[in-house]
């Protein structure tokens, strides 16, 4: 059983259909990784997961379909939602801010703290810092250690679904693979498989 389904999902901004029947499932212990260009869709499915947007057609999580979903509703069952851009609280340290995040989650201690800072040893040296204006842009050294962060709470047993724009990174780090056009997705199977389809190779790898 997956762990994770979208059927025939619908979204809308206004009278712009972003996402236009997607169909796709997630298996428990999967990292999944979805392509695309601007404006494909990429953005709006996780919304469309984590209750952020309005959507017709059904979401399952564990077999069961997921009614009146908001983000806190699907923060309680551990699905988080890492959007992109800061996302975070200028005003409090890198600690609270760990910490509002871990709001909903009962019984949250200061071991499952440990553990984050055991992926993110960055965090912990800056902990007590305040992020005033922090950098939207990565270097790629950066963002091969992320996804190298990524592989390892994979591995640790948390399914991951990510979108991103470096392709080459997100096909080699994820296990699964959707490519989405125009709110359809158009491609899926084992991210081994996309990096040898010509169609990706052509649109999202460059050779």
């Amino acid at each position: 059983m997956s762990l994770l389904e979208l059927r025939d999902v619908d979204a809308r901004y206004g009278e712009i259909r972003a996402l236009q029947g997607v169909t796709l499932s997630i298996d428990e212990g999967d990292f999944v990784a979805i392509l695309g260009a601007n404006g494909a869709g990429k953005t709006t499915t996780l919304r469309a997961i984590s209750g952020t947007v309005k959507t017709s057609g059904e979401v399952l999580l564990d077999g069961q379909k997921v009614f009146r979903r908001t983000p806190e509703s699907m923060a309680r069952q551990g699905v988080a939602h890492v959007p992109e851009g800061r996302g975070t609280f200028s005003t409090l340290s890198v600690l609270d801010n760990l910490r509002l995040g871990a709001w909903v989650q009962r019984g949250f201690s200061d071991r499952d703290l440990a553990h984050v800072f055991e992926f993110f040893p960055w965090l912990y040296e800056r902990r007590d810092l305040l992020l005033d204006e922090p950098s939207l842009g990565l270097a790629p050294l950066v963002v091969r250690e992320i996804f190298k962060t990524l592989r390892r709470m994979n591995e640790s047993g948390t399914t991951i679904v990510v979108v991103e724009q470096n392709a080459t990174i997100a096909l080699t780090t994820a296990r699964t693979a959707h490519v989405l056009e125009t709110g359809r997705v158009v491609l899926g199977g084992l991210a081994k498989d996309l990096q040898r389809d010509e169609s990706v190779r052509r649109s999202y790898l460059g050779y």
